[in-house]
């Protein structure tokens, strides 16, 4: 049996896959792509931005190839296999550069690195492309610690946060773990944790719409114990976890909120204050 989902803190609850074998990490590259995902591309544009900022302060120059659009996740897994091909195979045609590709989102990474081989499944020779594109894609937080190993001083204020991260990114792309050292490096924040950190959000793509009330009780978990937890905000690097646990608060007129961590990080590292 695996380890139960992952040091899921404090309430480990679920089991998840075998881990798979660490990466090995190369030297930080002169150059990127940035899969800016259509959902941050469409609602949380400023996320993108920011991550572009992130990285270009480590010295790197940031490809953003206009033609970008979706990984083709929701078509997969709401079981349009064809529709789900053909997007895929235009973002893997748009990334076919040889350039490290990252991807402000864990589960669009986990996109990429994992499901592209079941997508591609019957084509061999495309499957080499598809691996070599896996090998060349990092979420952005894996990214910054792993390969650019920054060592940020934190100019913010002292806060409190909590952290979500999406379920599919915390099975495929360990987000969790990756956002919480990379936190750790802020010394003015403090993460705390809350009790349904683990569990998912209720969003889940064509889940939300296909089961809403289900959808529903779940976001509900999620902003009580995300509000109970002592934490001001809450940041995630999942733009549609975040669309549907910011959505669920402002229905129930809460003045707790989320934001990208993109954001919040180039926040804490600039010194640039949250408008």
């Amino acid at each position: 049996m695996s380890e139960l989902f992952y040091d899921a803190a404090p309430n480990a609850t679920r089991v998840a896959p075998e881990r798979a074998k660490p990466r090995t990490y190369p030297a930080r590259p002169e150059e990127v792509t940035l899969f800016g995902t259509c959902v941050v591309d469409l609602f949380f544009p400023e996320a993108g931005l920011d991550a572009i900022r992130l990285l270009e302060r480590e010295g790197i120059r940031v490809h953003f190839p206009q033609e970008q659009a979706c990984c083709g996740q929701p078509a997969w897994t709401s079981g349009y296999v064809n529709e789900a091909r053909e997007v895929a195979r235009a973002q893997l045609n748009l990334l076919d550069n040889g350039l490290p590709v990252v991807v402000p989102s864990g589960s669009c990474a986990g996109m990429f690195r994992q499901h592209y081989r079941e997508v591609f499944a019957d084509e061999p020779d495309t499957l080499k492309r598809v691996d070599d594109l896996a090998e060349r894609t990092y979420e952005l937080t894996e990214f910054l610690l792993h390969v650019c190993k920054v060592d940020w001083q934190d100019l913010g204020q002292p806060t409190r946060i909590a952290l979500h991260t999406s379920c599919s990114a915390r099975r495929e792309m360990n987000t969790h773990l990756h956002a919480r050292e990379l936190l750790g490096k802020l010394a003015n924040v403090t993460r705390l944790d809350h009790d349904h950190e683990s569990e998912c959000c209720g969003f889940g793509g064509t889940f939300s719409v296909r089961m809403p009330e289900v959808s529903g009780a779940m976001v509900l978990d999620k902003t009580r114990s995300l509000r109970e937890s002592g934490a001001v905000e809450m940041v995630t690097a999942d733009g549609g976890c975040l669309l549907n646990i910011n959505g669920s608060l402002e229905k129930q007129h809460q003045a707790f909120r989320g934001r990208h961590l993109a954001s919040f990080l180039w926040e804490r590292v600039s010194g640039e204050a949250m408008s």
